[in-house]
């Protein structure tokens, strides 16, 4: 009878979870029920395995709405109506066309309109009229007797209680971003939108038994055959699955070739996974991303393959990845076991810019009717949640400001504010929209129709309404294509070296890299800003403290470095063994002979799965879960405690001490969601390892493609200090040198355009289109006379400097621009046929201060090129430099910093602490901890100049300041007296 139910997939509207729902349903004894979201199918999967669990036949469609008008309800008679609905959706979403008033594409999808909207005698066989038990009194017996099989039972389910229906109305509040007193009542639903007992409702149309009836035939028509967890992915990649296994060894062997020449190890490890592969069908998915690859390699993008899937010795030999699983001893099983359900995961990282023509690419190789970008859905979380709940009932920005900061600051409180955190916190995980996974792509073997609506987000790709979980419980699999910046970075610093200096690089030699000592004492000394996942400031301190200079200690850092390992504990403990072999405890005999090569230490998502089955006894499959588990793909718990039991029982079975059980447990378990397969790790440090070869012995181009990609640890203003590190001279923007993007001739550079705030993209590519055609700008009144620039993009030009090239002050160039400007009456149709000497005057002398051009670069750029020191208002005495600090270890010191970035976490009594970095008067990178009691004294205050009073601390050759005191300094005065000596700041 309840064939027309929400969840809170009607974003903004329902307050059902699906599986609450369906538990609802099930207390009411229903033996069917009917998933109609609006304009939504997003979770009907779910729907469907919660109702077959259940025993609950599940009806699914959806409601078709105008805004907020209603218009029809879509029910698939069966997967074909599926697929009819699922298409008839995407095409009107994607177009962002109003939904028609009366569909005429449907075969095996019944449609039921609202009563009014339709006389009965002109439906066709497919389409009813369905009635609301509060509109029976409008209707007519005559008029349902004329046509008794045209009316059926609609009660729409949208929320739980009365609780729940002032949820509905504050989401109704906040989608239509409007106070809540303002919603009228046609704004929200009913308030009887809510389950009663079927008895009740059949009572309620006890008048009227056709339609009790006839509502109960359309459920029985209705039928959905599809099974979950069944392979839904493109079968073969070839003509046949025979002639895929055929491509796929051929092409194997090849590789094989190509990587081992004649390796008797490696060859027989091709044949063992090549078996594996064709045994669990996946010889098409190999081929789908060697595809993929080969296009990569035949457009000359650079890429890197990791994931679970650079365990696999067949995707070193097809050069999906570069990492050699002989030499690195990578975990076979980690990578794909006889129990293992869905392919290994392959993440493939493409530039920035190049990323984009290989979705693009797949989407045509494969066909729009079965690729789709992977969706997932943004949920509501307590800070924005009361944000968006403070504005529903009308709260000053300042109030709700404090209310978001009450869970630190407690307040007094009044109603409304009470009733804001009571629904704020009802409302917390509740999907808000839909929004796109970062990478994932789905290729079909059937219409991707026939699972998923696909929408069309700004970014111009078929988006999937189904989240990653709800695709593998189908059994669609997702293949990741991402993007990086540090990709960017490499492929623009070849291109640089190439045209300013006339090299070709082959950066594919990563083996003469990792041996080459340059290259290692660059790592050694954690000079790595601007390297790819290597130049944050924990992780130059980690690779300090290992005293890294080589590629298994890299990739062992890439792990160790990852929340769930260095939050256990085992980051630390890591270091110690790293450095005293004393340290080492083994729990158990076994341990030693797992984990020997990192020390003791669970480092690896593999690590965990060969304690879990060689120490606990789990078999590959359950170790898999537990995978699964830790790097947060694997979404029911149930399953995981199931695990857990079983881990346990297996190791009292075996006679394992108890402790030491609960101890490797809370080990592995401390893993969840973060931890790193070794093979992941190995990809990152060959990556890291190519940018350190840039940095090493291209320091100058690096930067410049560091700065060139706008990604990375640090903001823009410290990617051009580190360019000036090098020796490099840095021009402000010029309109005849600088090029959009940040551009180097021999050890010169010029600021590019892009920096310039404020100025307008058109303007840029005409500075540059006639520069490329007329040549060089002769003067500023040349420049105008070629581009007309207006005013403001005048002024905004000459106050950055890029007319220097004129010679005159900036001040004479605004008088000259301004009175240029004031002369030009009209745009000219043409060029002029001869070229009229500038009008001369004689100006007066205008003052220059010695630091106005960093202000105006401030201003203008968001940073200063020149020395930012200059500008501090401290002269630094009485403070230490970051070099000295090795030496005063122990000592109170008094430091001078420019802050770079903080780093906010909790202590174990969760408490706020803050680790710092600075860049100090020389230019050294200067490293502080603020414990809590310093840091409620003395927080930070957005970026500048800090004076800081502490001790130096060492921890493993990396020095600190422990900050027991900091004052913020300001800048120097005014313009007027920056050319006289400056009084330092009165700082403590």
């Amino acid at each position: 009878m309840f064939i027309n139910c929400k969840t809170w997939f009607s974003y903004r509207y329902g307050t059902f979870s699906t599986e609450k729902l369906v538990d609802t349903a099930a207390e009411h004894g229903l033996s069917s029920l009917g998933l109609t979201n609006i304009n939504s199918t997003a979770d009907l999967w779910d729907f469907v395995d919660f109702c077959r669990t259940k025993s609950i036949k599940p009806i699914v469609g959806t409601e078709i709405r105008n805004e907020d008008k209603f218009c029809y309800l879509l029910l698939a008679k069966n997967d074909t109506g599926l697929l009819e609905t699922n298409r008839f959706l995407s095409q009107h979403l994607q177009a962002e066309q109003a939904f028609p008033e009366r569909p005429d594409c449907f075969s095996e999808v019944l449609i039921i309109y609202p009563l009014g909207s339709f006389a009965a005698q002109n439906l066709k066989k497919h389409e009813f009229i369905g009635v609301l038990a509060s509109e029976l009194n409008r209707i007519k017996k005559q008029e349902v007797e004329a046509f008794p099989k045209k009316y059926i039972i609609r009660h729409p389910v949208t929320f739980q209680d009365k609780t729940a229906f002032n949820i509905h109305r504050l989401l109704r509040a906040i989608g239509k971003n409007t106070l809540i007193s303002k919603l009228g009542e046609k704004d929200f639903a009913s308030p009887e939108e809510m389950f009663v007992s079927e008895a009740v409702l059949m009572s309620t149309f006890r008048n009227f038994p056709g339609m009790i009836s006839n509502t109960l035939q359309l459920i029985d028509s209705c039928e959905i055959k599809t099974e979950l967890h069944t392979d839904k992915n493109k079968k073969h990649y070839s003509a046949s699955g025979e002639d895929d296994r055929i491509l796929l060894e051929k092409l194997a062997m090849e590789g094989f070739q190509y990587r081992y020449g004649t390796n008797p190890v490696a060859k027989a490890r091709v044949i063992k996974e090549l078996k594996i592969i064709n045994d669990l069908n996946f010889n098409a998915y190999f081929l789908i991303v060697w595809d993929v690859i080969r296009y990569a390699q035949n457009r000359g993008f650079y890429y890197v393959g990791r994931g679970s899937g650079a365990n696999s010795i067949v995707a070193y030999c097809l050069k999906i990845t570069d990492v050699d699983p002989i030499k690195l001893d990578l975990y076979f099983e980690r990578f794909l076991n006889p129990h293992r359900t869905s392919p290994p995961d392959f993440d493939i990282d493409f530039s920035w810019k190049d990323r984009d023509e290989v979705i693009d690419y797949i989407f045509k190789r494969y066909g729009k009717d079965h690729v789709s970008l992977l969706g997932m859905y943004s949920t509501f979380q307590r800070r924005a949640v009361i944000r968006e709940l403070g504005k529903v009932f009308g709260l000053p920005k300042e109030e709700i400001d404090q209310l978001v900061r009450g869970k630190d600051q407690p307040m007094n409180e009044d109603k409304i504010q009470r009733t804001i955190l009571k629904y704020g916190q009802l409302l917390e995980n509740f999907p808000n929209h839909l929004s796109i996974h970062p990478g994932g792509m789905l290729i079909s073997e059937k219409p991707i129709y026939q699972y998923t609506v696909n929408e069309l987000p700004p970014k111009g790709f078929c988006t999937a309404q189904i989240d990653m979980f709800l695709a593998e419980k189908i059994g669609l699999f997702k293949l990741d294509i991402l993007s990086q910046r540090g990709l960017g970075h490499i492929k623009e610093a070849i291109r640089l070296v190439k045209q300013n200096r006339g090299i070709d690089i082959d950066i594919h030699r990563v083996e003469q890299f990792m041996s080459d000592p340059k290259v290692a004492e660059q790592i050694r000394k954690a000079d790595t800003i601007g390297c790819f996942y290597i130049e944050s400031p924990a992780m130059r301190q980690l690779l300090t403290k290992l005293k890294c200079d080589d590629y298994l200690t890299l990739v062992a850092a890439s792990s160790i470095i990852r929340p769930g390992v260095s939050q256990s504990g085992m980051m630390k403990q890591y270091i110690e063994r790293f450095h005293d072999p004393n340290k080492i405890i083994y729990l158990h005999p076994k341990m030693k002979e797992l984990l020997e090569e990192t020390f003791g230490v669970m480092v690896y998502q593999e690590d965990v799965i060969k304690v879990a089955h060689h120490f606990a006894g789990l078999d590959m499959g359950e170790a898999d879960i537990l995978r699964r588990a830790m790097s947060g793909k694997y979404r029911s718990h149930n399953r995981f405690n199931e695990i857990r039991e079983k881990y346990f029982a297996n190791c009292k079975e075996l006679g394992h001490d108890d402790t030491a059980s609960a101890e490797i447990w809370r080990q592995m378990e401390s893993f969840g969601g973060y931890s790193f397969s070794k093979a992941h790790s190995a990809s990152f440090a060959v990556e890291s390892y190519q940018s350190l070869y840039l940095k090493t012995y291209f320091p100058m181009e690096f930067m410049v493609a560091v700065i060139n990609n706008f990604g990375g640890f640090y903001a823009t203003e410290f990617y051009f200090h580190e360019l000036k590190r090098t020796g490099a001279k840095v021009n402000p923007p010029c309109v005849n040198r600088s090029e959009y993007l940040t551009n180097i001739r021999g050890e010169e550079v010029f600021v590019g355009l892009i920096h310039v705030q404020q100025l307008e993209k058109k303007l840029c590519d005409l500075i540059l289109q006639e520069r490329l055609v007329n040549g060089d700008y002769l003067s500023l009144e040349d420049f105008i006379e070629r581009t007309h620039a207006g005013p403001e993009q005048l002024n905004i030009l000459i106050s950055v400097g890029a007319f220097g090239f004129t010679g005159l002050g900036k001040k004479k160039l605004l008088w000259k621009a301004n009175f240029a400007q004031k002369h030009m009456t009209a745009i000219p149709d043409s060029p002029a046929l001869f070229k009229e000497p500038p009008m001369d005057f004689t100006l007066p002398d205008f003052p220059d201060y010695p630091l106005e051009d960093a202000l105006d670069e401030i201003n203008v750029l968001g940073f200063a090129l020149t020395d930012m020191f200059r500008l501090c208002a401290h002269d630094g005495k009485g403070t230490v430099l970051a070099a000295q600090l090795p030496e005063l270890l122990g000592k109170n010191v008094e430091v001078l910093g420019q802050l770079v970035v903080t780093k906010d976490v909790r202590t174990i009594h969760r408490e706020h602490m803050a680790f710092g970095t600075f860049l100090d008067p020389k230019g050294d990178w200067l490293d502080t901890v603020h414990f809590p009691p310093s840091l409620k004294r003395f927080p930070f205050q957005g970026k500048g100049f800090y004076k800081m009073r502490g001790k130096v601390v060492e921890d493993f050759g990396t020095f600190a300041v422990d900050v027991q005191a900091m004052w913020k300094v300001g800048l120097k005065g005014k313009k007027e007296e920056l050319n006289r000596k400056t009084v330092p700041a009165k700082v403590p």
